[in-house]
């Protein structure tokens, strides 16, 4: 059912407030306060929605059958907040208010009352306040467990918190859908352990079990099977599920099956209302003999307890709420008058109500059939406590005393919430809560943590799931010989919040998964040793009494509870090493790019056309492969990858260094020729034989790379030597000896030229190229020199960091020395780039 909480616009008749769209008269009691509670109660049996109501103009439901115990319940939370709001102790200078309606056994007045608490928003609002009513800080409430999950499942989006003392659906633990409710009536869950174990005390193994139509009694009926099947203690006779309403026809099979199935004992999961149609049926058919077995929704009710049922019900075991003591209750019951208009909303007058079915009488102006039938006119001076009601009854206080504790529980944490110190708080800042501002997820971080104990000895708390600690007293319904009912405690069942409070007598705990059982020399069986597993062993067992190896290219986890995959190692493009190196080779390509327009654009001119022209961009060329091969030694090495890497590496080097070496050659050869006696030097260094020589020293390093590759080719290793929970996928070279005669090759062309240029550093030449070549095969032997102790000394991926880190270290030295001065006359200093500049002569000062 949609409900709208939509504002319309504010009409000539209200000029100075606000009026919902669609008002929604609810049975409520209210009272302003600091901090105002909500709360939601059963205080009428039936609910009667019109054929009207689901139109365009809808009338209200219609509330009946006055419901003395849903309103005692509601009672009794404001007796709580009374209490509180005199204490000295608990929340001291803080008035608490409360906001209470009546759920009217409906879904939608229940969701529909929730809402309207949970947004403060009423029929009227003052205008000045914005339209703004005022929203509860937490809910008590709802007690019955399919509303409870409609309601929370929607407050919890808002962490607006909801304390319930009646709904017990385990369902409502999941802490992912109702991440802010809580509740002080255990779940059923633990109340199928418990009537399992009095299955079990009695030896009670074929057993019929009924269930309510809603989510109450379908969870309970698959919690029920699942734990029954588990434990292996007995079998389900039948599985039946109790219809809403009085549908005699259903009534009539259900207890037909009961009646022929030669199961002994009942258990009725189901509301008060489910049990009195059931045992009409029952009473027809005369079906006796049966043990019943109750839910904690019917134990107590007292309804049950008549004349007429107690031949077929005597000798009931069930689970009953928790009974406390709540002193001073009765006194203020005593208190309760109808003429309070600050207790109740004047249109459905709750108080007034209860007075009416109290006393029989009805408060003016009452129906005219009323009067004429001799019915009497209340005039709200007449005394409860000449009444005989059970409304005054206050010897078996349970759920209220479950009412109680949840008041109380929503009083500690915001009492706690408030005695926070500023700069030491839980929240973001460490910041605290405050009064003024107080936002309901902040109470739900404090209801998490509560711990105190009532005065009647209960210690309250909630787990991780919201949930109180189970405690349940078992009942007994005794038929007495002058045909009275009483109501027996034989037992009770609970659990505490602190583990390990029952005494323990063992010689050895538990040994955890991780570790393995080692049993003590000369001591019993039952007393060892827990020994961790060895690194690459695991054990996933408790007490296991060995741990296993690992399979290949797992290893244990830190816990060595189980075998994770071992990490992959290499130098990848997502390092920041590997990023790095990639940056740095890419900005050497760009820098060649650069260089080589720049001489492509001035190439007519005579620094660039000066000593072979198509050497200097055959160099820049072979640079480039240089810059660009160091990217195969970066990400996961593969079969191809592995093979190109060295051979485009040596390759390009060796082109590189063979056009130097040539360059080289040239410079002297032309020193010399201006010789008298070495004119004839020329003629073996033209243009044809410097191509030829720079292809034939390329062709040995590419014979040497082909030899290698054929013979004994480098490819992709697991290595596992250097970590244990890593593999190092690394490129090992085949055959050290190729490597090392393709490394030798380069390292002697490199130290030729340098000879060859150092010989031709002073000659007389305004532009002596030999200068910068020597600069530069110094720079690119010193690099080499230096690589090799540091890659033989570098394990896994630091090796082929190194190798590049030594490929763009001598590229860039390269090309710095040999371009760097050209380009700087090219560019700076054009006024030097002419022949007479370049022969020595006319050189501008």
């Amino acid at each position: 059912m949609l409900l709208s909480l939509s504002l319309c616009p504010v009409s000539s008749v209200y000029s100075s407030s606000c009026q919902l769209q669609e008002p929604f008269s609810l049975n409520g009691i209210y009272k302003q306060g600091d901090i105002v509670l909500g709360g939601l109660f059963e205080t009428h049996y039936t609910s009667i929605f019109p054929k009207s109501f689901f139109t365009s103009k809808p009338q209200q439901p219609i509330c009946q059958d006055f419901d003395i115990q849903g309103f005692r319940y509601s009672q009794t939370m404001l007796f709580a907040i009374d209490e509180i709001n005199r204490s000295d102790s608990l929340l001291p200078n803080v008035t608490l208010g409360y906001r209470l309606h009546d759920n009217c056994v409906s879904l939608g007045v229940a969701f529909r009352a929730a809402f309207s608490l949970a947004s403060g928003k009423e029929v009227m609002f003052d205008q000045a306040a914005s339209c703004r009513g005022t929203p509860v800080v937490g809910i008590v409430g709802d007690s019955r467990s399919t509303n409870t999950i409609a309601i929370s499942s929607v407050l919890g989006l808002f962490k607006m918190p909801m304390v319930s003392y009646f709904a017990t659906c385990s369902c409502l633990s999941d802490r992912q859908r109702f991440p802010s409710f809580f509740r002080t009536i255990p779940s059923d869950a633990f109340q199928v352990r418990a009537m399992l174990q009095i299955l079990k005390r009695f030896g009670w193994t074929w057993i019929g079990l009924l269930v309510s139509d809603d989510d109450y009694g379908l969870n309970v009926a698959r919690s029920f099977q699942s734990e029954l099947a588990q434990s292996g203690e007995g079998c389900l006779a039948y599985l039946e599920v109790l219809p809403w309403g009085n549908n005699p026809g259903e009534l009539q099979r259900i207890v037909g099956i009961m009646k022929k199935s030669t199961s002994r004992v009942v258990i009725v999961f189901a509301h008060e209302n489910h049990m009195l149609n059931l045992l009409g049926e029952v009473v027809r058919q005369n079906v006796t003999g049966l043990q019943w077995m109750a839910s904690e929704a019917w134990t107590a009710t007292t309804v049950l307890q008549i004349p007429s049922y107690m031949p077929f019900l005597a000798g009931t075991l069930g689970i009953a709420i928790r009974r406390g003591e709540i002193p001073g209750l009765r006194d203020f019951l005593l208190r309760i008058r109808p003429d309070n208009d600050t207790l109740s909303s004047k249109d459905n007058n709750i108080v007034q109500q209860f007075w009416e079915e109290t006393f029989q009488c009805r408060f003016p102006p009452s129906p005219p059939k009323w009067t004429d039938e001799g019915g009497r006119l209340c005039t709200g001076q007449e005394n409860l406590a000449t009444v005989k009601t059970e409304f005054l009854d206050v010897s078996n206080l349970r759920p209220e005393y479950n009412v109680y504790k949840a008041v109380y529980a929503m009083a500690h944490a915001l009492h706690d919430m408030l005695k926070c110190v500023p700069g030491s708080g839980p929240f973001v800042g460490q910041t605290c809560a405050s009064l003024q501002r107080l936002e309901p997820w902040q109470l739900v971080y404090y209801l998490d943590r509560i711990n105190f104990t009532t005065s009647f000895g209960d210690q309250v708390s909630f787990d991780e799931n919201g949930d109180a600690l189970p405690i349940y007293d078992v009942m007994n319904w005794l038929w007495l010989p002058d045909g009275s009912t009483f109501v027996q405690n034989v037992g009770v069942v609970k659990e505490t919040a602190a583990k390990g409070l029952p005494p323990r007598s063992v010689c050895s705990e538990s040994c955890p998964p991780g570790t393995r059982m080692a049993r003590r020399k000369n001591e019993p069986d039952c007393c060892f040793d827990c020994i961790p597993c060895s690194e690459g062993e695991i054990s996933n067992m408790t007490d296991s009494t060995e741990c296993l190896s690992c399979p290949e290219d797992f290893w244990s986890s830190p816990q060595r509870d189980v075998c994770v995959p071992q990490m992959i190692e290499f130098l990848s493009y997502d390092d920041p090493l590997g990023m790095s190196l990639t940056t740095a080779s890419l900005i050497g390509t760009l820098n060649c790019a650069i260089v080589l327009g720049i001489f492509t654009h001035h190439r007519t001119t005579p620094v660039v056309r000066a000593n072979n022209s198509e050497l200097s961009f055959l160099i820049l060329l072979s640079l480039k492969l240089c810059f660009l091969c160091s990217l195969l030694f970066i990400g996961q090495p593969r079969l191809w990858t592995c093979q190109l890497r060295h051979a485009a590496f040596g390759i390009s080097f060796v082109l590189c260094v063979s056009c130097i070496l040539v360059k080289t050659m040239v410079v002297l050869a032309v020193f010399k020729a201006s010789k008298p006696v070495g004119g004839s030097s020329l003629k073996w260094f033209g243009a044809v034989q410097q191509r030829g020589t720079v292809v034939f020293l390329t062709l040995i390093q590419a014979a040497i790379c082909t030899t290698w590759l054929v013979s004994s080719s480098p490819a992709p290793h697991k290595n596992t030597q250097y970590h244990n929970d890593r593999i190092v996928v690394e490129c090992v070279v085949g055959s050290r000896v190729g490597f090392g005669v393709l490394l030798g090759y380069i390292g002697l062309l490199a130290i030729l030229s340098f000879l060859l240029a150092f010989l031709a550093r002073n000659l007389p030449d305004n532009f002596n190229e030999a200068k910068f070549i020597t600069f530069s095969m110094l720079v690119f032997c010193a690099v080499w020199i230096a690589f090799i102790p540091a890659y033989i000394n570098s394990p896994g991926k630091s090796a082929d960091a190194v190798e590049v880190f030594a490929i763009l270290a001598s590229s860039f030295g390269l090309l710095w020395a040999l371009f760097g001065p050209k380009c700087f006359i090219i560019l700076l200093r054009p006024e030097r780039n002419t022949k007479k500049a370049i022969m020595g002569r006319g050189v501008p000062k």
